[in-house]
């Protein structure tokens, strides 16, 4: 009996210090974003006090008004809601679409695709650059947001196939069976079928799209040439080229302001994003 005493106390020590250490790692990874934060709030000199002031005496809440203003940030945002939103929408229907073909159709050499597919993860981003410019440029979609949307509609990306994918693999084919017994047809599997039992991988594939599109730097500055098209990680290097360190706490406070989306949506949808990570399919 004591032994079992003295092993549940030493997990629980185990436990107790793992949790520490965490709790410190935690802390370490968001110093950065607190530093964000307590500089939005700050006066300009108070900003390279040393020691550093982490909570500003008094908060400044006109820098947030300032910032914003200082640049036209309502249409870069406007911008950047409609390039996610539409991306997003066109990577979760075509990556849903390839997947669900993967995993019910089977020929002679789809497995040979899929891991041609699967290796296109492997393949740098840099090497499509060029080609990828020349395509559009040609296309005339240059300086508008047709290459930050419509490529979207064609795939989705192959993580995203793969995942989907995965988790629809599953899903019993018997519940197929009953479903051509009552006259659906493959499409109609995967509306009423496949998607709605899919909606955990969904939410992931929607949360990583968004957050990529929202944050998206490269494309825009390779695309986009007009301010009026700005999306906002473009309208924050432009409003730091702008103004530099002088007006660093503004900028703070702008980054801030454009990173509380993204922040509200993965809070409200981490437990569908948990899920989907796991894989899993139908629960018993």
């Amino acid at each position: 009996m004591s032994n079992i005493r003295i092993a549940l106390h030493s997990k629980s020590v185990k436990a107790f210090f793992g949790y520490v250490l965490l709790c410190i790692l935690g802390v370490i990874f968001a110093l950065p974003f607190l530093w964000m934060v307590s500089t939005a709030f700050k006066q300009p000199w108070q900003i390279y006090l040393i020691p550093p002031q982490w909570i500003p005496s008094p908060p400044v809440l006109d820098n947030f008004i300032r910032g914003w203003t200082s640049a036209p940030f309502s249409r870069f945002i406007l911008n950047t809601a409609l390039v996610t939103g539409l991306a997003t929408l066109g990577t979760v229907l075509s990556s849903a679409l390839v997947a669900y073909g993967f995993a019910r159709f089977k020929a002679w050499d789809s497995n040979f695709l899929f891991g041609i597919l699967v290796s296109t993860m492997m393949l740098p981003s840099q090497i499509t650059t060029i080609p990828t410019y020349i395509l559009f440029s040609r296309l005339g979609w240059l300086d508008s947001f047709k290459p930050l949307i419509i490529p979207s509609w064609f795939g989705g990306g192959a993580y995203n196939i793969f995942l989907l994918r995965q988790f629809f693999k599953t899903v019993p084919m018997d519940l197929d069976d009953a479903a051509r017994i009552d006259g659906c047809g493959s499409f109609s599997i995967l509306l009423r079928i496949m998607l709605p039992l899919a909606k955990p991988a969904l939410a992931t594939v929607s949360v990583f799209s968004i957050v990529y599109h929202w944050n998206d730097f490269f494309n825009p500055l390779i695309y986009l040439d007009s301010e009026a098209r700005y999306t906002l990680a473009i309208g924050l290097q432009y409003f730091q080229s702008s103004y530099g360190e002088s007006q660093l706490h503004l900028m703070m406070a702008v980054a801030l302001i454009a990173v509380l989306p993204i922040l509200v949506f993965f809070f409200l949808g981490q437990k569908y994003f948990v899920q989907g990570i796991t894989v899993t399919g139908i629960k018993g």
